[in-house]
């Protein structure tokens, strides 16, 4: 099994261990329960951005008029009830913004150059979005004593975009259009040139100006496909002058 297949069945594996985990605890269903359930995860957010995760299960229920025994019936514990609010954030935050990078993806012709860069420019924007760095610099301040929630964050962060760009990446390489060996390895160096400094920038709390992170990214994407494109005229011509 390649990197990339098991990448993809690992990270599958944990969504369904997360449903199966669910489904053990009889989460209560329904329109009314479901209303409780929104709640309680806009109240601990609110918490927890406030007052990281020593925010108290008493106050979130109190915030979201609910008892403290239905925030446990629904998620079981803080700790599940934190993961849950990463996960609903990150989906709300980045959810268009994988749609998009997907549509772009798709249609993927021979300008490889202009889609990852659409493509990245994409990435930034919602990993960027204040409300996905709140959240990535208040997981970070736990992971001394949480330290499954650094690899929960990167699934559901930066690393739901693994598995469409692997798969296009793939698509590429059977068209003869890149020479990739290790399409993991491939991914993490195209992140690393084009969303990562982003990553560092903000966990000390500063950010890299508009200009500057799009030259961050036509640059990246241009070292990028130097590295991995086939030699000879039957490569994508780069124009380092663009």
């Amino acid at each position: 099994m390649n990197s990339t297949v098991q990448f993809i069945v690992t990270y599958i594996g944990a969504m369904v261990k997360q449903d199966g985990d669910r489904e053990l605890r009889r989460v209560p269903t329904g329109e009314r329960a479901e209303r409780k359930r929104v709640a309680i995860t806009q109240a601990a957010r609110e918490a927890f951005l406030r007052d990281g995760f020593d925010a108290s299960v008493d106050d979130i229920s109190a915030r979201a008029n609910v008892s403290k025994v239905t925030v446990y019936n629904h998620f079981g514990n803080k700790e599940a009830l934190f993961n849950a609010v990463v996960r609903e954030a990150l989906d709300q935050a980045l959810s268009g913004t994988l749609a998009e990078a997907q549509s772009h993806l798709d249609a993927t012709t021979d300008d490889i150059r202009a889609t990852l860069i659409v493509t990245a420019q994409s990435w930034v924007r919602g990993v960027t979005d204040p409300s996905v760095i709140a959240l990535r610099n208040l997981v970070t301040g736990q992971l001394h004593r949480f330290p499954e929630l650094g690899p929960a964050w990167r699934e559901l962060g930066p690393g739901r975009f693994f598995p469409l760009l692997a798969t296009v990446l793939d698509q590429l390489i059977q068209r003869g259009q890149l020479v990739i060996p290790d399409i993991e390895v491939a991914v993490i160096h195209l992140y690393g040139l084009t969303l990562y400094p982003h990553l560092v920038y903000s966990s000390y709390g500063a950010a890299i100006d508009e200009a500057l992170a799009d030259h961050l990214i036509t640059t990246g994407v241009d070292m990028f496909l130097t590295y991995y494109c086939p030699p000879g005229p039957t490569g994508p011509g780069i124009d380092h002058q663009r």
